[in-house]
């Protein structure tokens, strides 16, 4: 049966998309007392030559560092650590923004993230109750509750899974039996038509590239306050790997609210369109 009206998935990666930076480098890499540049080569370095994961490696990272420095890497301290994450102008309002013109428009607005940064942090900003779901990297917590292994590594073509899960509203991390099932396109949740997906760089390639390829909208945001970040995001949009680029202000009137309710009207359009067209069918065949 189709509903009255389409729910559309707003999916953000975090890094450089929401945030002007990497998410460890706002408390934690100080509480172990280095420098970004410092923490990043010695991730960089860890594996020794060998061929690890470069999430993994940094996640490793992480709980050597807190170890050699008598810091307790729990739960608590990392949503601690997160409080200090600072965010792109708007953000803070966007959320409610963007929900009151899907309802005056009559959308379901459901927001996600699909991040390689860290679940625990993300939980740690004003922001986190915003997201349905965080599928993004995660700690594994021993007995006395602090972390001892990476449980969720998600790396750049790993993120394109949990587009799928979207789709056919699967809220489980650890699902592979029905993310792999076949669901025709007019009874998922959220066709990919109905999704648009916010990114800023190379690692968020194979998802902007998927939702553009079936029928979704991509958005390279780029920090206005660099010139390498705004020469990425033209050179995706030139090579037609996304729908636009847009500055990283998501304030009522700049270009991400301008292209997403844009995209959100076209979206409501398309779907009026295809349920008189069904039901004209339906009356006549």
């Amino acid at each position: 049966m189709i509903k009255d009206k389409p729910t559309i998935a707003l999916i953000y990666d975090f890094d450089g998309t929401l945030s002007p930076g990497n998410m460890q480098e706002f408390g934690f890499i100080q509480a172990i007392g280095k420098t970004p540049a410092e923490f990043w080569e010695a991730s960089n370095k860890a594996p020794g030559g060998q061929e690890v994961s470069g999430i993994l490696a940094y996640m490793k990272l992480m709980i050597d560092e807190a170890r050699k420095n008598n810091i307790d890497l729990t739960r608590e301290s990392f949503v601690s650590f997160g409080k200090h994450i600072p965010l792109f102008e708007g953000v803070m309002e966007w959320f409610s923004l963007i929900n009151r013109y899907g309802k005056e428009h009559g959308v379901e607005i459901e927001h996600y993230i699909n991040s390689s940064g860290q679940t625990e942090l993300i939980e740690g900003t004003p922001i986190a109750g915003e997201f349905k779901k965080i599928f993004a990297c995660s700690f594994w917590y021993g007995e006395d509750k602090k972390a001892v292994w990476p449980a969720v590594a998600v790396d750049y073509t790993g993120k394109t899974q949990f587009l799928f899960k979207i789709s056919k509203g699967i809220m489980d991390i650890a699902d592979n039996v029905q993310v792999n099932a076949s669901l025709e396109d007019d009874s998922k949740p959220i066709p990919f038509s109905h999704m648009i997906y916010f990114g800023d760089g190379e690692t968020d390639v194979p998802c902007m590239k998927i939702v553009k390829m079936f029928g979704g909208n991509s958005i390279a945001v780029f920090n206005p306050e660099r010139a390498d970040k705004e020469e990425q995001a033209r050179k995706l949009l030139k090579q037609d790997r996304v729908n636009f680029a847009c500055k990283a202000d998501y304030r009522e009137g700049g270009e991400i609210y301008n292209v997403v309710t844009t995209v959100i009207g076209k979206i409501r359009a398309e779907y009026d369109f295809f349920r008189l067209q069904r039901s004209n069918r339906k009356s006549r065949i």
